[in-house]
């Protein structure tokens, strides 16, 4: 938010000097970001009239002027391209400081020069360096250019945040620098317009909830060729906006002033009535800057007898637009809701001032207050005759002042300090609240300005911010502090984060928005939250598995020549609630993908592709951490390669997936070597069983080993859980040490080797405990799986 010092200062009066009010302004949470100096040194530079302009008898491009300085006619050589008779501008005139010059009487090629004319940014109160600044006919000639154009000023930037929306109009600002500063706003001098005419436009909503309030007033009869009032164009001019002309000047004014957005349309242009409703997908209308824009159901417009003429809330239409030949004008200030305005602009590639208040919200109170005050400016400057304000609003969607209660005891409490009844009291009130006191404190009534203020701690922020924060004792807290000890029965994400590390992976951090078309190559974008207001059209849904977005960053390291790179992420993933309306569902995910050598390079030993089996290691150590044990079944993930991925269970649930990706993925994301990849809920490695001490065996165990020929469609995981079922309690592990398939073994069958280990903790078990076992694996094994033992 850009403004004048001196427009400021004429709504809130104080002695505060400049760099004080800068200085209170950021320390109430406006915070300055820029202050420039205007028209600091401008003693001797007067208003003066272009009396004749003549050609220089050696110079092409510069003109002798006769200069009328209010009574007082001055020779001036010239060379601005603007330079005419009868044009007023300011003149330097002989010992005025101009920037690093001092002016002087000289000869310019032979012909004597008695002052300068000067552009603004000479002056160094514009950055128009283009030619002389041109005055209004009627300035008055000979009175110094400083009490003319009401300097010296500066003009103050504001870096506001978001839910100080009602900071975006002077008179916010306003009320701030009133509580900071022990002051008081001027009444807003902007009485009801009596109307003198008849003339009226009928207005409709049809919008609900994004269009609840909707103005608009016919002024017939204006000079729209006026010119806009040097004391308005200056302020618009020191405020960051160019002045166009005198009806488009005055809905900016207001705005800047009040922080109400307003539109003038040409009343001839329009037929009426004049309503708001959704656009219709494919309607057109071309703006004010002279764009075509394309819209759809998520734009609000604003029509005339059906025909849309303007974008609610961003912009008006090039076709409806005030001109010079303008005489009737239909003013429109209206309250939308900000959902209904967020990301509009952005999605047309705009960025405007109405917008920009609209989205963080307005006053819905504010329209006829806007209203009537343009209504009364254009009748001072360009007359004309005003008709009744036609008003369309539904009450149900208008906000109302909500009331909060604001205990005198909790203040004390979070704020660690007492702040005087009184003090309190003196500040809600300059903020615009409505205060009344009771026995607890204070009920407190926030105006539809400040939407802000919702709780009780709201209210609590506005007295700290006031009173001043380097006004809280720095004190350290008291009581005492509660130590949380860690659980034994869950591992800490940091945990699992050093185990990765460990294992030679490199942890990244990625967006939780990702591009919609990268969830669709990975066949992943079924449940997946699109965001309503994107920072970018690749950024456009939450992601629902950390795999898409950790194998780009891994593609972008094999692209810049790491030719080996272990990456994993820890992070949340995003999902569609079930129900209706519900938030949606995060959950916390641990995937790693890794490409690549499976050992860094060294000199023992041999080179070779990282592999299935390496990443499954490092995964299985993953789970060590929480004592997990986990098993793993054939995967139909499109994203995998068939045969070489698996998903991953814990106590029979699937909680992930392990395994290559599918080699069409990886042609679809420009990747030219295998990569190996999991992703698991965190969840699954964090539950750790509560640890319990048992005693070793202090009797010897025994291994059985033995070879079976099972078929190839039965996974060893199957085998394996037949084998721990059948042994019952005396077997305590069993190893594959070997497969082979070829020579000797049937087609469609391979050969598997494995140890059983057998141990009891009371006896040494003897060769008929071990043959009984055995015979039970065994029998077990041909009954379910149809294996045998090996010849």
């Amino acid at each position: 938010m850009k403004f004048s010092e001196n427009w400021l200062r004429q709504h809130v009066k104080t002695d505060a000097s400049r760099e004080e009010l800068a200085a209170t302004l950021t320390a109430i949470g406006l915070e300055v970001e820029e202050i420039t100096p205007l028209g600091t040194s401008l003693e001797g530079v007067v208003v003066a009239r272009i009396v004749s302009a003549e050609k220089h008898p050696e110079a092409d491009r510069l003109q002798v002027c006769q200069v009328d300085a209010g009574g007082t006619t001055l020779q001036i050589v010239c060379g601005a391209p603007n330079v005419r008779p009868g044009l007023v501008a300011p003149l330097a005139t002989i010992g005025t400081q101009v920037g690093d010059l001092t002016i002087k009487a000289a000869k310019l090629r032979s012909v004597e020069s008695n002052g300068m004319l000067c552009s603004a940014r000479e002056l160094g109160i514009d950055a128009d360096a283009s030619g002389l600044l041109e005055l209004p006919d009627d300035a008055p000639v000979g009175t110094p250019l400083a009490d003319y154009l009401g300097l010296p000023d500066a003009t103050i930037e504001l870096k506001l945040t978001p839910n100080r929306a009602d900071c975006f109009g002077i008179r916010g600002i306003a009320f701030d620098v009133a509580a900071a500063c022990g002051s008081e706003v001027a009444p807003l001098d902007a009485p009801a317009v009596s109307p003198t005419s008849d003339a009226s436009l009928q207005v409709v909503l049809d919008a609900g909830a994004d269009a609840p309030r909707y103005l608009g007033r016919v002024i017939e009869g204006v000079d729209a060729t006026r010119p806009t009032p040097v004391w308005m164009a200056e302020r618009l001019r020191r405020s960051g906006i160019r002045p166009v002309s005198f009806l488009v000047d005055v809905t900016q004014y207001v705005m800047l002033e009040l922080g109400q957005p307003m539109h003038a349309f040409d009343r001839d242009l329009l037929t009426g009535p004049v309503g708001v409703r959704r656009a219709r997908k494919g309607e057109a209308l071309k703006l004010l800057d002279g764009r075509d824009a394309t819209l759809d159901e998520q734009f609000l417009a604003i029509t005339d007898a059906d025909r849309v003429v303007a974008l609610a809330g961003v912009m008006g239409g090039f076709d409806t637009r005030v001109t010079d030949g303008t005489r009737n004008v239909f003013l429109e200030s209206a309250h939308f809701a900000p959902d209904a305005i967020i990301g509009r602009s952005r999605k047309l590639g705009l960025h405007t001032d109405a917008a920009h208040r609209f989205e963080r919200g307005v006053d819905p109170e504010l329209p006829r207050t806007a209203i009537e005050y343009a209504t009364r400016l254009i009748l001072d400057v360009a007359g004309g005759t005003a008709g009744p304000v036609t008003a369309a609003e539904l009450d149900a969607h208008i906000a109302t002042p909500r009331t909060i209660a604001l205990r005198r005891a909790r203040l004390a409490r979070v704020l660690g300090l007492t702040v005087e009844d009184a003090e309190v009291e003196r500040i809600l009130r300059a903020l615009g609240l409505d205060v009344v006191a009771d026995d607890a404190g204070w009920q407190v009534t926030a105006p539809t300005r400040r939407f802000d203020l919702a709780i009780e701690e709201d209210l609590i922020e506005e007295v700290v911010r006031i009173h001043g924060y380097d006004r809280v004792p720095t004190t350290l807290p008291g009581g005492a502090t509660r130590i949380a000890a860690p659980s034994e029965t869950r591992v800490a994400e940091a945990e699992l984060r050093r185990q990765m590390v460990a294992r030679d992976c490199l942890e990244t951090v990625n967006f939780a928005f990702v591009d919609a078309s990268l969830l669709a190559a990975w066949q992943m974008a079924a449940g997946s939250v699109p965001l309503a207001n994107p920072l970018s059209a690749e950024l456009g849904v939450m992601r629902t598995a950390l795999l898409p977005g950790l194998v780009s960053s891994l593609a972008r390291n094999l692209a810049r020549q790491q030719d080996r790179v272990r990456l994993f992420e820890l992070g949340k993933v995003f999902a569609q609630a079930e129900a209706a309306g519900a938030a949606p569902v995060e959950t916390l995910q641990v995937a790693a993908a890794v490409a690549g050598d499976a050992g860094a390079e060294q000199w023992g030993d041999a080179s070779r592709p990282v592999d299935y089996f390496d990443l499954k290691g490092d995964l299985e150590a993953l789970a060590a951490v929480a004592g997990a044990q986990l098993s793993f079944a054939r995967s139909t993930a499109p994203h995998g390669h068939p045969g070489r991925s698996a998903d991953v269970l814990r106590d029979g649930r699937r909680v992930g997936w392990i395994g290559e990706l599918h080699p069409r993925l990886l042609r679809a994301l420009d990747i030219d070597v295998p990569v190996v990849a999991f992703e698991l809920e965190a969840a699954a490695l964090q539950a750790r069983p509560l640890p319990r001490v048992t005693g070793l065996s202090k009797f010897p165990s025994v291994r059985r080993d033995l070879a079976i020929v099972a078929p190839e469609s039965v996974d060893w995981a199957a085998l394996e859980a037949t084998v721990r079922a059948s042994a019952g309690p005396l077997l305590a592990d069993v190893r594959l040490f070997d497969r082979y398939a070829g020579q000797g073994v049937e087609t469609g069958f391979r050969s598997l080797a494995m140890g059983l280990i057998l141990q009891e903790s009371s006896r040494t078990l003897t060769d008929r405990d071990v043959d009984a076992v055995v015979a039970d694996v065994v029998a077990a094994l041909a009954r379910q799986h149809d294996a045998k033992i090996r010849g």
